[in-house]
């Protein structure tokens, strides 16, 4: 039987596409049973944005859209869905990859052994390894990466951080996962269907909600314990989606807002009925608290386990008192502008996390050599990154101290 691929790419005024493109088919060991879906959002001043080459290679599904007319990546990935016509597999990308030889085929056999060994529905997807496009083949990374918890971000999204999968030279088979790549996953086909980016969305959320939907609905979550292609994660100088878009701010705002209540973070309420979110809901086959058990974090709470903390591979173990097993963990970036600090002579700048009664939960003083360093740096804005065990805060304060002139004007905001 024809096993074929549904390629899904969104691109937006991206000058890696064709070269992706060209890659992927290369590199394929049966480039004909490949059928990409691409949703094309490009300007006709990108000259080098043309793949006029594809558009009558029967493969491919095109959808020509003016980039003033996108509304960002979830929105894009979801028109793509509508293009699957019941291919064997489906696997998406972002529009900037490069790819191993007979890449196809060693990602349906590493399918394929995953059913054989009970999991009827693996989905194969990490934060893969990187390559630059101005040196490649030079500087690729040449080991495969795995997702770890990182962090909640202050509007209750959970971030993520790649790294090396410990031991993978003696690996013959993928390893379980928590988390969701969104621009490397692969599985079956039907996916495309039953897991659907919600179009609504705009970006940030967009990666949990997807690995919890897919988890709820019988997905099974794994790294590939072998490099299988490589992606570009900077982009650098390049037009993103939100240069171009004015409004990007409140689709994100709406997103961080249906993440919460879908997934029930800080106790928000998710209505579990087919109104609330349609197609773009939880499953039946498993439950969040499922999820949570299998991946040590606690969303109502924002809190995780030791396990997860300690980067140790899915699933938790059981504990005898898992509800008191959770830590709460807070991670954040402070921005403050340089015209905050009006003196030469600091001593030290305070830096205090309050909860809402006004109570000091954290304090982590910068030295007079911190401050100096920071100030000095080109950037405008001063970077003061928290790490703390707790529930996230309620309001932070920068508060400088000069030798000369003592304690400076507090700059405080609501986190």
């Amino acid at each position: 039987m024809e096993e074929t691929i549904f390629i899904q790419i969104a691109s937006y005024r991206d000058p890696e596409l064709l070269k992706t493109l060209d890659d992927c088919i290369s590199n394929a060991e049966f480039p004909e049973n490949l059928r990409f879906g691409i949703c094309w959002q490009h300007s006709e001043e990108d000259e080098w944005d043309n793949i006029d080459r594809y558009k009558n290679d029967p493969r491919f599904r095109i959808l020509d859209i003016n980039y003033k007319d996108s509304t960002g990546a979830c929105w894009a990935r979801n028109s793509i869905q509508q293009l699957y016509q019941g291919e064997t597999y489906t696997f998406q990308l972002d529009s900037h990859h490069r790819f191993i030889k007979n890449w196809d085929t060693e990602l349906i056999s590493m399918l394929k052994g995953l059913q054989a060994k009970g999991h009827a529905k693996p989905l194969i997807t990490s934060y893969i390894s990187s390559y630059n496009p101005e040196t490649y083949p030079i500087g690729k990374t040449e080991v495969p990466w795995l997702m770890n918890f990182d962090r909640f971000t202050p509007e209750g999204v959970i971030f993520f951080l790649p790294a090396t999968i410990p031991g993978w030279e003696g690996m013959t088979e993928p390893i379980p996962s928590r988390f969701y790549s969104a621009h490397f996953a692969f599985t079956i086909g039907e996916f495309a269907n039953e897991v659907q980016h919600d179009p609504e969305f705009y970006f940030h959320g967009e990666e949990i909600t997807i690995a919890i939907r897919a988890y709820t609905h019988g997905y099974d979550l794994f790294h590939p314990h072998k490099i299988i292609a490589w992606h570009e994660y900077t982009r650098k100088g390049r037009t993103k989606q939100w240069d171009d878009d004015s409004e990007w701010g409140k689709r994100n705002a709406r997103t961080h807002e249906k993440t919460r209540k879908l997934l029930g973070i800080d106790g928000e309420s998710y209505d579990s009925n087919e109104e609330a979110y349609g197609k773009y809901g939880l499953g039946r086959v498993r439950t969040i608290e499922e999820w949570e058990r299998y991946a040590g974090i606690r969303l109502r709470d924002r809190s995780v386990q030791s396990w997860t903390l300690q980067n140790k591979l899915a699933p938790n173990p059981e504990v005898e008192d898992y509800e008191n097993s959770f830590h709460q963990k807070f991670k954040h970036i402070i921005d403050v502008h340089k015209s905050g600090f009006k003196e030469d002579d600091y001593s030290f700048c305070a830096v205090i996390l309050e909860s809402e009664d006004g109570t000091p939960v954290y304090r982590n003083d910068l030295n007079e050599q911190e401050i100096t360093q920071k100030l000095k740096t080109q950037d405008d804005w001063i970077k003061i990154h928290i790490d703390m065990q707790g529930p996230k805060p309620h309001k932070w304060i920068v508060w400088p101290h000069s030798k000369s002139k003592g304690w400076g004007e507090k700059i405080e905001t609501l986190i």
